[in-house]
């Protein structure tokens, strides 16, 4: 794999849900920088070689963890020797809809399934006769619900269902869509549905986001340890999830946490208020370690402090507000409130504020080239990605991996 090669292809992500609306899966979205036609033809193997050598260079497989990693393939890459370097438990290989279902095709898909690989088959929008060989092949259909109107969908998945394929709805946008489908019978849900908010005027916050709020509030302001003690007591789900978050992956240390004072002195207030941004993801209504809010805000907000790193190697606090900014960023969807009234209680810095209330200043920088990340639109990525001097696409897709691996890690019961 040249340097070049992989300094264009840009790794963008895409959450997948399933039917109690927990995280099961990602899409993986390669996409290739280089505009010239004429690369073409050496193009489809160098982007195979370099989406091979992302699970090993990059530790895509480990940053995954437990998750599967979808992987979109077109007919040149699915004849490529280099998929088979994939590894099997980690990956479903999503054949996409411009794949011709010939019969080399189908025999391919024969031996990779014979092999371990999992099949998908991508943007389905009717059941056409020459796809049956491949049909019968695939685990997984995804169908393309965008085009389709609401008695067109319910007709597709009647065709569907007596196949005995899981069904999984892409480009889901609206919760609207996501209760369509899952009451259809799909079993998994792709889209960021999930991360849009929606604003409910008036709408105040349950006890444990207020006492988040105020214990985050505190910590920002340099309060007294025992404050911050004191305000965490008579919170005990929030202490036994502080405790938990705490113990799996940010101590540095392998003692065990087992009091809040403890927690306050070995993690330092940096880490503990890192620990309280992330906790109000994992209060109220929103559960689970597989809770995709979570680790959106984990991924997104740990994504960003790597890149402030990269742009401002040894600046720890622009490092940490970039964090801090990432994981606010998602408030809105979590709490229904406009972000300005979220930020402007908790007296955060400028640099914050401005970032998440009017996109502006190199966090505001660094936040538009996460979000875009999360979408894989190459025309987006590429472009926050210029405005960004001292970045390229290699460190965005590490610090990606990395980012997801760390977010993966929130939750566990083991400490790191």
């Amino acid at each position: 794999m040249s340097d070049a090669a992989a300094d264009q292809l840009f790794l963008g992500r895409q959450a997948i849900l399933d039917r109690d609306q927990q995280l099961a899966a990602y899409e993986l979205l390669f996409r290739n920088g280089t505009r010239n036609s004429a690369e073409v033809t050496d193009g489809v193997q160098a982007t195979a070689t370099v989406i091979a050598n992302a699970f090993t260079e990059l530790g895509v497989a480990e940053a995954l963890g437990t998750y599967r990693g979808f992987i979109n393939v077109d007919e040149a890459f699915l004849f490529s020797d280099m998929l088979e370097l994939l590894p099997r438990q980690s990956v479903v290989l999503e054949i996409l809809e411009t794949v011709p279902p010939t019969t080399e095709v189908v025999e391919r898909c024969k031996v990779l399934k014979e092999e371990g690989f999992t099949l998908a088959l991508d943007d389905v929008i009717q059941l056409e006769p020459q796809f049956a060989d491949l049909l019968a092949l695939v685990e997984i259909i995804k169908v393309d619900i965008q085009p389709l109107s609401r008695v067109e969908l319910m007709q597709l998945v009647m065709k569907l269902k007596p196949l005995g394929k899981v069904l999984l709805a892409e480009k889901v946008d609206s919760r609207e869509q996501m209760e369509q489908c899952l009451k259809l019978g799909f079993s998994l849900f792709q889209g960021y549905y999930f991360a849009k908010p929606t604003i409910i005027a008036g709408k105040k916050l349950d006890h444990s986001q207020l006492s988040l709020m105020k214990l985050m509030g505190l910590l920002l302001s340099d309060a007294d340890t025992g404050l911050i003690e004191d305000a965490l007591k008579p919170e005990p789900g929030l202490t036994v999830n502080l405790l938990r978050m705490t113990n799996s992956v940010g101590a540095g240390t392998t003692e065990r946490i087992t009091s809040l004072r403890h927690a306050i002195t070995v993690l330092g207030r940096r880490q503990l208020q890192r620990w309280l941004q992330l906790l109000v993801f994992s209060s109220g209504k929103q559960q689970g370690t597989t809770n995709p809010l979570l680790m959106l805000a984990a991924t997104r907000g740990r994504l960003m402090e790597l890149l402030a790193g990269e742009l401002r190697p040894n600046d720890i606090p622009f490092a940490d507000q970039a964090f801090m900014a990432g994981i606010m960023s998602l408030m809105p969807v979590l709490m229904g409130q406009p972000i300005e009234d979220i930020v402007t209680p908790l007296g955060v810095a400028t640099a914050v504020r401005d970032a998440l209330c009017e996109g502006s200043g190199a966090l505001g920088s660094l936040l538009k080239l996460a979000e875009a990340s999360e979408t894989g639109d190459l025309g987006i990525l590429t472009t926050h990605l210029r405005a960004l001097d001292g970045l390229n696409a290699k460190a965005l897709n590490r610090a990606q991996t990395q980012a997801l691996q760390w977010a993966n890690s929130i939750g566990q019961e083991n400490p790191a």
